[in-house]
């Protein structure tokens, strides 16, 4: 089937910025809820916390970010998304303990060799873990075949690096998070992908004005439109480091934890997502159409 090259409207709001929902997280879901107190549910708890999210949080959304694992299928046929909301499918294959952090990535066959059906799909979305060790060129090559690989289907392809310290780095205290995380940026948006997805600088502490010029050095960086994730930083933070990026140049968000984790084990989940995860959306879209810089203006 041939595609129609898709922009970024396909992901984005009306004035083109990004207020995007990620509920792509897999193991990791399944530690939260134990660590919830719920224990470690089976699949089709992961699947109906999904779809709630989808239902809850999709109406508003401009983008929703799913892997094919749990609820991909469903979410994209049954209807629960507007047409206004753009699907995102997650492309890595990740590696992690049993409970633990991801710690390596590849490119997920499945989903981009073909044996995945990707009618309704908008983008492809992949997490790279950067280190400064001896795999970095291999990440780099990987990140560049993802870009490549997205644009031959058609797709949009949005990049995520999350940056991690090696052993030494931390024996010898020479770790900068921030440092790292510009030093991706200049490594990996060179190679083109159509949205760049950057951890918060400061890990969204400190204070306004710092959390600006911070992330203003980031956007220097970074050589693509670019949105800020919620992973590693407090729900409280979030909004406001949302904002410092916005103004700082970036594009608005894709986040997952800072909207529903303490969602996660709830009785009754649609009414959680209600009370709690609406309001920190809405107030977030709210930021997104006051600030952030639309995306053809990044380019």
């Amino acid at each position: 089937m041939t595609r129609t090259m898709l922009t970024l409207d396909a992901i984005a709001r009306p004035g083109g910025g990004f207020a995007m929902v990620a509920m792509d997280q897999r193991e990791s879901l399944r530690a939260m809820f134990d660590a919830a107190g719920v224990g470690r549910p089976a699949d089709d708890v992961l699947v109906q916390f999904k779809m709630d999210v989808a239902r809850e949080l999709g109406p508003l959304a401009s983008g929703f970010l799913i892997d094919r694992h749990y609820g991909f299928e469903r979410v994209r046929d049954e209807g629960i998304l507007p047409e206004s909301d753009g699907l995102i499918l997650a492309a890595d294959a990740l590696q992690q303990e049993d409970g633990g952090p991801v710690e390596e990535t590849e490119l997920d066959e499945t989903v981009v060799g073909g044996a995945t059906e990707l009618e309704g799909v908008s983008a492809l979305k992949l997490l790279i873990i950067w280190r400064r060790d001896e795999r970095r060129e291999h990440r780099v090559e990987l990140a560049d075949r993802f870009v490549r690989r997205s644009a031959e289907l058609g797709l949009l392809s949005v990049l995520e690096p999350v940056v991690r310290a090696t052993p030494a780095e931390l024996d010898a205290g020479t770790w900068n998070m921030d440092d790292a995380i510009v030093e991706a940026a200049r490594e990996l948006s060179p190679l083109g992908p159509s949205l760049y997805k950057a951890q918060v600088p400061m890990a969204g502490k400190g204070d306004f004005e710092d959390q600006r010029r911070a992330s203003e050095r980031l956007g220097t960086a970074i050589g693509a439109p670019w949105v800020v994730l919620s992973q590693g930083v407090d729900r409280e933070h979030f909004l406001p480091a949302v904002e410092a990026a916005c103004q700082a140049g970036a594009s608005g968000f894709l986040a997952g934890r800072a909207l529903w984790s303490d969602v996660v084990g709830a009785p009754d989940v649609p009414a959680r997502l209600r009370e709690l995860s609406r309001p920190r959306l809405e107030a977030l879209i709210d930021v997104v159409d006051r600030t952030a810089r639309p995306w053809s203006d990044a380019r």
